[in-house]
């Protein structure tokens, strides 16, 4: 264990959001996308998770994936792990599709956890 900031940690905590790449979206609306996954997979975390997460830092980590099946394949291994996730459709109004999977956010949880079924992935 180490001490930050006058307490006692084990763990640092973090979020990822996978973004397909394959939909071409544009920077704002990629943008949009993450802000909604983010919001909708913290609502789902634990409150303990959301209070360590928020103690060190809100580290938010924006990913590629090449696509749907990608992004699914990733989403099974977050469930499968017990992790907090939010998977994204669209509202189909500028961009994409009605019902288009955009994004897929994970956490706040242990950074270890997610770099188990995330690690694998390339920053955006």
């Amino acid at each position: 264990m180490f001490f930050k900031q006058g307490r006692q940690d084990a763990l640092m905590h973090k979020q990822v959001v996978l973004v397909r790449q394959d939909l071409k979206m544009s920077k704002g609306k990629t943008a949009a996308q993450v802000a909604h996954a983010s919001l909708e997979s913290y609502k789902k975390a634990s409150q303990e998770n959301r209070e360590l997460w928020e103690a060190d830092g809100s580290k938010k980590v924006v990913l590629k994936v090449k696509s749907l099946a990608e992004l699914l394949e990733v989403r099974r291994s977050a469930r499968a792990a017990k992790l907090p996730n939010a998977l994204i459709r669209d509202a189909g109004k500028t961009e994409v599709e009605p019902g288009t999977v955009t994004a897929l956010a994970i956490g706040p949880a242990d950074e270890h956890d997610i770099d188990s079924v995330a690690g694998h992935l390339h920053m955006l």
